[in-house]
């Protein structure tokens, strides 16, 4: 029998799809292994978003290559789409395919093994009109399933590559997305993360339906728990999906709301689609709706020309708006985008001091967020063992990180948690009771 191994770099959209991959290859008869091993076929799913990306990539793929000379490499991915040229030139890489087309993977593979020809099956991204179906029934070492309803972005931000890898803004169909997430619940996940590339932009190219009419058709899915949105703009927070959000007993208290920059003239410099003001007047509108509601959120420091008031401007934001944790990135030049052109690059040094002290302000502010709960009872999907035996770990529906004693056969199921001590990026908590899932199921029913 042979075997198949798989290196995936980079975001969940590549960590669904390699499971999506993975599946194809099941089904013709392959066995998965560790990708340290010997392998018949090796599949690297790469990754773009910095130059760092790629630089990773091409580290991964020679040694796949260095492990066994004699295997078959595959390289797939935003690396793969876009420079699919720079990466046939590394000598041992076999088969090539971009961010779509992977069902013709295992074709090239027969396909190479009888001519020992290198295969690059990259085509224009550009021209793709429609969303691929991959199907995933459920993930090899996951607790929350992901399910990514879209793929593709519109907004071609001035940092941003990812348009040019990922092709342009296509949705899923509504029907398969509620099909899979009740498969997804078959196979035992009682929390979906809703993913993509520009997740909250579901919708936009379809006719008569958008994101907060997906959101009422899976609120309807018997025995689904949890949805989770990974992420969505401010822009797509339209009064309707906060609406949906309200009435919604499965959505989250959870959201994700990537900032970027807390400065409406670094917005302009970035092509970002929304002003703080705006930004804030949903917020407002969300915590309203939703009291304990967590907002994190993405941030890049040092845009080229970012001043010391731009900079504070968006400390300040972040701070009056308490968002409950932040990921901060320094800005990085992409090659190939408009920002990495742009003349008044901020130097490192001060980047990194900049990054410093939001770190330091998203540690305060998420141990802020996390003392609110402190005896609190909190309902928590345990996703793996602690930090030592008879521990657990898992996520609240508010994305509070838990620790607590437990038997690791709770993994996946729904329990109720107190919380002892919070903090940081973990809270301590005491377990009270498992929810029986034939009582959820019963009252979802209702």
């Amino acid at each position: 029998m042979s075997t198949v191994a798989f290196h995936t770099l980079g975001c969940k959209v590549n960590h669904y799809e390699t499971e999506a991959i993975w599946q194809l290859f099941k089904e013709d008869g392959y066995d998965r292994v560790e990708f340290e091993t010997n392998a018949d076929v090796y599949v690297i799913n790469t990754c773009t978003v910095t130059n760092t990306g790629d630089k990773k990539s091409r580290q991964v793929i020679r040694r796949a290559i260095r492990r066994n000379p004699d295997a078959v490499i595959c390289v797939t991915g935003c690396y793969a789409q876009t420079s699919s040229a720079e990466i046939m030139d590394i000598p041992g890489v076999d088969v090539v395919v971009g961010t779509q087309d992977r069902n013709k993977m295992l074709p090239y593979i027969e396909e190479f093994k009888e001519a020992r020809q290198p295969i690059n099956g990259v085509t224009n991204i550009m021209k793709n009109r429609t969303y691929e179906e991959l199907d995933v029934p459920y993930f090899t070492d996951r607790t929350r399933a992901s399910l990514k309803i879209q793929e593709g972005c519109n907004n071609f931000c001035t940092f941003c590559i990812i348009p040019w890898a990922r092709g342009l803004m296509r949705s899923r169909d509504p029907q398969e997305v509620v099909r899979q997430a009740g498969q997804l619940v078959q196979s035992g996940y009682q929390e979906i993360v809703l993913t993509g590339i520009h997740t909250g932009g579901y919708g936009e190219d379809l006719k008569d339906y958008n994101l907060a009419q997906l959101l009422r058709d899976l609120e309807t899915i018997d025995g689904l728990k949890r949805i989770r949105i990974s992420s969505i703009e401010a822009s797509q927070l339209t009064d309707e999906v906060i609406d949906v959000i309200d009435k919604s007993t499965k959505v989250v208290r959870h959201l994700h709301i990537p900032l970027q920059s807390g400065s409406d003239t670094v917005l302009k410099r970035m092509r970002r689609k929304y002003t703080m003001s705006h930004f804030s007047e949903r917020l407002q509108k969300l915590h309203a709706i939703m009291p304990g509601l967590a907002v994190t959120s993405d941030v890049i420091v040092g845009f080229p020309g970012e001043t010391e008031e731009e900079f504070m401007e968006t400390y300040q934001f972040i701070e009056a708006h308490k968002f409950s944790e932040l990921h901060v990135f320094p800005y990085s030049m992409r090659t190939g985008t408009p920002a990495a052109r742009m003349t008044d690059q901020v130097e490192e040094s001060i980047k990194n001091e900049r990054v410093h002290r939001l770190i330091n302000l998203s540690d305060q502010l998420a141990k802020e967020y996390a003392s609110k709960f402190e005896g609190e009872v909190l309902e928590v999907i345990p996703e793996e063992k602690g930090s030592e035996n008879g521990r657990l770990i898992g996520y609240t529906d508010n994305y509070l990180k838990v620790e607590f004693d437990g038997d690791e056969s709770m993994i996946g199921e729904l329990v109720k948690v107190k919380i002892i001590q919070a903090g940081y990026p973990v809270s301590q908590g005491q377990f009270v009771t498992v929810i029986p899932k034939a009582m959820k199921i019963a009252a979802a029913g209702r």
